[in-house]
């Protein structure tokens, strides 16, 4: 005799499997074509989990295009490291990017791309031999145009992007931010100081930065008031800076009369953060609007987007 009480599974009610409401049929599984082309391999995807939400990602951008709403990609820096920026700046020459956000570590990256064709040092090594972020090239570029930038009222991004161009760095063509100042797209650095390793050198002037990245975040905070019915934000790769900027900035155009809501918010990450899955993603479906969450690489995720829209798959 056992010495505790047991459920008596005899007494268990079955149900017939016909009336089970199952959430994955037949319909939504891969399908096997015999094309070979993008759009094939595109279709040929299930309509399960993220195979299914980076479709739903894709149409939200081409519809925010057709309805002419802006397409926000708010940046990490990791976005560039990964070698994505020919593909941003392509979808910027075919409408499905409105603005640009990155982080400081971003524009960075950015510059050192533009000027060398080659970035991201080896900070433990760097770090033991004390030579970690000490690039002089690096930091006086930024630095220099951003406080000259801001002498003329510029924004910390244009900033940086005009004097790629006026600079005729070698590789200025795979800039974001020189191609978002070429194309008149709104591009835009958020930086927290003493975070980047440009705020260590005798060249930074942290009153001419701020005021310069302040007044990149009123130029986002306008752009994220125009969202409003179909517009779409994207974060990819940020875990605090950019999806704080959303926030702020959702609040700000709320509380200057502008009833944002029924946008599509959406994270990309490898790693599921806290802020960014509030901010873009749970605000959006406060807001009367759709939150999307992916977790992957972003050398695969973004190539993936890039591709669909390129092709209208």
């Amino acid at each position: 005799m056992p010495g505790h009480k047991e459920v008596d599974l005899s007494k268990i009610k079955s149900i017939p499997i016909k009336n089970r409401r199952n959430k994955v049929t037949k319909d939504d599984f891969a399908v096997i074509s015999k094309g070979s082309s993008f759009a094939a391999f595109w279709d040929s995807l299930p309509e399960i989990l993220a195979a299914s939400d980076i479709k739903k990602v894709v149409s939200a951008i081409r519809t925010a295009r057709e309805k002419g709403k802006p397409v926000i990609w708010m940046m990490g820096a990791h976005v560039i490291k990964v070698g994505l920026s020919p593909m941003i700046i392509d979808l910027m020459k075919r409408g499905f990017v409105s603005a640009i956000a990155l982080n400081g570590a971003g524009s960075i990256h950015d510059v050192e791309v533009a000027m060398i064709g080659a970035t991201s040092e080896d900070v433990g090594a760097g770090i033991k031999s004390g030579v970690f972020g000490m690039s002089k090239e690096t930091s006086d570029f930024i630095n220099n145009a951003v406080n000259e930038g801001a002498d003329k009222e510029k924004g910390f991004g244009e900033s940086i992007g005009a004097k790629i161009i006026s600079e005729k760095l070698p590789y200025k063509k795979i800039s974001l931010l020189a191609s978002a100042a070429a194309m008149g797209v709104p591009a835009t650095v958020h930086i927290a100081i003493g975070t980047d390793i440009v705020h260590i050198h005798p060249s930074f002037d942290a009153a001419k930065a701020g005021e310069a990245s302040h007044r990149d975040f009123r130029i986002m905070a306008a752009k994220i008031s125009e969202i409003g019915n179909g517009g779409v934000i994207l974060n990819v790769g940020s875990a605090v800076i950019l999806p704080l900027i959303v926030e702020k900035s959702l609040s700000v155009a709320r509380n200057l009369g502008t009833d944002v809501k029924n946008f599509t918010g959406v994270n990309l990450d490898f790693i599921q953060h806290y802020r960014p899955n509030l901010n873009p993603v749970r605000r959006a479906g406060e807001l009367n609007g759709r939150g999307i969450s992916i977790t992957g690489h972003h050398e695969l995720l973004v190539p993936l987007i890039y591709w669909a829209l390129k092709t209208g798959a």
